[in-house]
């Protein structure tokens, strides 16, 4: 079956339905239905691909096809009023809506076209868009950096998308490509990942404080009006001050008179912040009328106490909590006899 040719305006259309072909110009083809099946398209590269990465992408597309395009309008050697003149009729053979070259200067290298109508604004309607899109523009670029040799970019002046007759598009020589605006993209996602990885590390921090705040140093009524509170891990000054108003709120509540300090489990290395807790928790818990008993301080950590500064003499120490229990028990005229 012989292909089917037709010419439209100086430009050769063919068809060859038993291969399923269509031609532009001698090359392969294909047809698609603009609001419908190009508007899917589009929307499934924005769904899988978020808005800001299909600009991207659309924008690069375009301008590297109209590299393409730009190169073979080049080979051509057609005057300036006959390249405006063929660039125009292929693209509105093509489907490609209306474009008018207002101010084509080959010296200058600028250009300026106005867009009407055009597949992509098309589109961007059936898509419910306020601002238009950049395949076309960028694409448009491609082609005038092909023809004038220099990397040439765009400035969007109007769009009809927002309600204007045409889309005016100005062109000019620019250092902008479409490769830094890939990397920037990248750059941008990273930092937002950067952000994001951040923002979640700190709800965890604040979580993990939380819990810590929760779980450290609980209160443990032992016997009546006897209440021992274990320190451990390390002590830095915030952690102080959240474990003296946690006691002080606690020991109204269990009636105590004696608090035992369990030091068994704090870090050696902390004496500074041990002795000022010690110095602030037994003042504090005293103004309350509740005595304060120190216990399982090891040699090393009551060496550093006493370079620190204070007196451990005048606090009362015990070995282990079972000493501390029994002291106490005792101030209270009681003692713990086996049945």
């Amino acid at each position: 079956m012989e292909t089917s040719r037709m010419n439209v305006s100086g430009l050769e259309f063919g068809w060859d339905v038993e291969k399923g072909q269509f031609l532009f110009e001698g090359e392969d083809a294909v047809l698609f239905w603009i609001s419908s099946a190009m508007k899917t398209f589009f929307d499934t590269i924005e769904e899988v691909s978020g808005k800001e990465a299909t600009s991207v992408v659309l924008q690069t597309t375009g301008y590297r096809q109209g590299t393409v395009v730009g190169e073979y309008f080049e080979k051509l050697n057609a005057s300036e009023r006959n390249f405006a003149e063929t660039l125009t009729k292929t693209y509105a053979s093509a489907g490609w809506g209306k474009a008018i070259l207002k101010e084509f200067d080959v010296e200058e290298k600028r250009v300026v076209i106005y867009l009407k109508d055009d597949w992509e604004y098309k589109i961007n309607v059936a898509q419910g868009k306020e601002k238009g899109g950049n395949f076309l523009p960028a694409h448009y670029a491609g082609i005038f950096t092909g023809i004038f040799g220099t990397n040439i970019w765009y400035n969007k002046l109007q769009s009809q998308l927002e309600g204007h007759e045409y889309t005016i598009v100005e062109y000019y020589p620019s250092n902008v490509t479409v490769t830094e605006n890939i990397h920037e993209l990248i750059r941008n996602r990273e930092e937002q990942e950067i952000m994001q990885l951040e923002a979640l590390v700190e709800d965890k921090t604040k979580e993990l404080k939380a819990l810590i705040k929760t779980l450290s140093s609980p209160m443990i009524p032992v016997l009546e009006e006897v209440v021992v509170v274990p320190l451990l891990g390390k002590y830095d000054e915030e952690r102080t001050d959240e474990l003296i108003e946690k006691t002080l709120h606690s020991l109204p509540k269990h009636k105590a008179k004696y608090l035992i300090l369990d030091f068994t489990g704090l870090d050696a290395e902390v004496a500074p912040v041990s002795a000022d807790l010690i110095e602030k928790l037994v003042s504090a818990t005293s103004l309350i009328g509740t005595k304060t008993i120190l216990v399982g301080i090891k040699a090393e950590l009551s060496m550093s106490i006493t370079k620190s500064g204070i007196n451990l003499s005048k606090y009362d120490c015990f070995q282990t909590l079972e000493h501390g229990i029994y002291y106490a028990l005792a101030e209270k005229g009681r003692k713990i006899t086996s049945m």
